[in-house]
Order: C-alpha cells, then structure tokens, then sequence
C-alpha cells in the first residue's frame, strides 16, 4: 500500500476517526497528518475533571458543542492548589461556565481545565499544537482503564513527561 499524498487534504464524516474508547475521544486529525496540530472529538462524561494543569510548549483551543463545561483559562490569583473551580484571576475572572459555541483558547503556559457538572455528557472539539497529543491520550486512557480510582502518581509521571504540568489531580468528581 502507498503512502497517502500528504499534499492533499483529508475529509471524514460525521463518526469518523480514530477512537479512544476508555479515553471517550475520536482522533480526528493527528501527528501522522499534520506536524502543527492534532483534533479529537471528546465526550465529557458527567463529573469529570481533567484537573488543572498547563502546557509549556503547547497551545489548544476547546469548542463546545453540547452540554456545559466549567473551564479555567487564567493564572490564579493566589497558590494554585485545592479546587480550581474555585480560583480567580488577578483581574477577578472566575472560571466561566461555557454552553454549545463557547471558545477556550489556551495559550503555552497558561494553567487551564474542565470539568463537567451536569447530569449528562458534554461534547467539544479541540485542537492542540503541535500535534501528537494523541499519544498522551492514548496512554492516558490506558492508566484510567487500569484502576479505579485512576492511579494519581503514574498519571503525573505520564503528563511529565508529555509537558503537562499538573496543578490538580484529574478525578471524577461525584455530582451533588
């Protein structure tokens, strides 16, 4: 079988993609394609939180299309520990609670997160650059498959290692 031309673009409908399963995202568009960016489609079950953490390298933008995600995007005001749905920026920003058309833009270095607090799954496409975050995601999936709760130490090993600096832990947090 021939290389694909990379010089073309590549289509996919509705459902297509590479799934992660334990992980609830589709790889879209990965390192394999494209050296400047990587795209999943996740699905954010209920009480889910990815923890606060940043990227030294990397920047992402999050797009939600259904449901309603709390999302981080700023430096907080004070240490950053505890629950992060509770920070606030210097300028007083508290984290926002973004529907379907809301935009998280993250930039390398900034701390951010998400966490779903309804009673159903949220979807969202985002992007990451550059690309290859796939490959964290897929080890990542793995360790949450193994146990439960995930096991905290190997999952900051892991995030060490893919230039996540990890502020919280990530938890499925129970819905009251």
């Amino acid at each position: 079988m021939n290389d694909p031309d990379l010089t073309d673009g590549l289509l996919l409908g509705p459902g297509a993609g590479r799934r992660i399963q334990t992980a609830g995202m589709t790889v879209k568009l990965g390192a394999e394609r494209s050296a400047s960016w990587s795209m999943f489609e996740a699905d954010v079950a209920p009480g889910f939180d990815v923890g606060a953490h940043l990227h030294h390298e990397a920047e992402e933008v999050f797009y939600i299309l259904d449901g309603e995600l709390d999302l981080l995007a700023f430096h907080p005001r004070e240490k950053a520990d505890g629950d992060w749905r509770t920070w606030e920026s210097d300028t007083g920003t508290p984290v926002f609670r973004g529907g379907p058309g809301s935009v998280m833009f993250v930039p390398a270095g900034c701390p951010h997160a998400f966490f779903n607090p309804g009673p159903k799954p949220a979807r969202m496409l985002f992007l990451v650059s550059p690309s290859g975050h796939e490959h964290y995601l897929r080890e990542l999936a793995d360790l949450i498959a193994a146990t439960q709760p995930p096991d905290q130490e190997a999952i900051a090993a892991l995030r060490a290692r893919h230039d996540i600096h990890q502020l919280t832990s990530l938890m499925n947090r129970p819905l009251t």
